[in-house]
């Protein structure tokens, strides 16, 4: 059942995709909020689907850790879940992808279009001051930005060093808010299959912004992995992850 279950999201995932990239092409005519509400429909889309077709529902912890105004999540990375979870959860947020991805026809031009910032992750420091000019600039329009401190997927239980460049954001003066997740139990990475149960995003308290930058990436990094175990114990135990 799960096998079928599976065969059914991943078709409805890549023709749902490959149809709101094609006639999302239009929107690249008019201002950048237009291709982020048409791919925020299909995210919304992509997560209802999950639930119906594969019994995946998602819980979201700690809402009330989320400031008014842009902000700077930095989260963990398990799933390509992760990628579109927080065009439901913020108001047109900004994702900082490898530049590579901005290659792909179509799909690249969207990415362009809804104003994601491409970084290089061998670039050195002028691709680091690139990525913090871009993300400043979708700061003063009123957006939030979304980064994977890790640089790519992980598997449950995996630790991957968190790359600088997000201590560098955490110099644009908004609130940098770190995100634990356990939707590689369900979601893992690559994987074809998507078991039924339940995701859970837990959003935590901002950090500090007064620590000296090797503690305070110390500090993001033992927050996020620390929740994300908590995440897995609680799920495996059927435990409640929240009041």
């Amino acid at each position: 059942m799960i096998l079928i279950r599976s065969i059914l999201y991943n078709v409805a995932f890549f023709i749902g995709t490959f149809l709101t990239v094609f006639f999302g092409m239009v929107t690249l005519l008019g201002p950048w909020h237009w291709p982020v509400r048409w791919v925020s429909r299909w995210a919304r889309l992509m997560v209802w689907m999950l639930r119906v077709l594969c019994g995946v529902e998602l819980k979201v912890i700690g809402r009330e850790n989320l400031p008014a105004g842009p902000m700077i999540i930095a989260a963990k990375h398990q799933s390509t879940f992760d990628t579109f979870v927080w065009l439901l959860l913020l108001d047109a947020p900004a994702y900082i992808l490898k530049k590579e991805l901005f290659n792909l026809p179509f799909w690249g031009w969207i990415a362009r279009g809804c104003g994601h910032i491409a970084v290089d992750r061998v670039g050195g420091t002028l691709a680091l001051r690139g990525m913090v000019r871009a993300a400043k600039v979708r700061i003063q329009q009123g957006r939030s930005i979304i980064i994977f401190p890790e640089g790519t997927r992980s598997n449950p239980g995996e630790r991957i060093a968190f790359f600088p460049g997000v201590a560098a954001l955490a110099g644009l003066g908004v609130p940098v808010i770190p995100a634990a997740t356990d939707s590689g139990r369900l979601w893992g990475r690559r994987a074809f299959l998507k078991r039924p149960g339940t995701i859970h995003l837990s959003i935590l308290p901002a950090l500090p912004s007064d620590l000296p930058r090797t503690q305070w990436m110390e500090l993001l990094a033992k927050q996020i992995e620390e929740e994300t175990d908590r995440l897995y114990r609680l799920s495996e135990t059927g435990g409640q992850c929240c009041g």
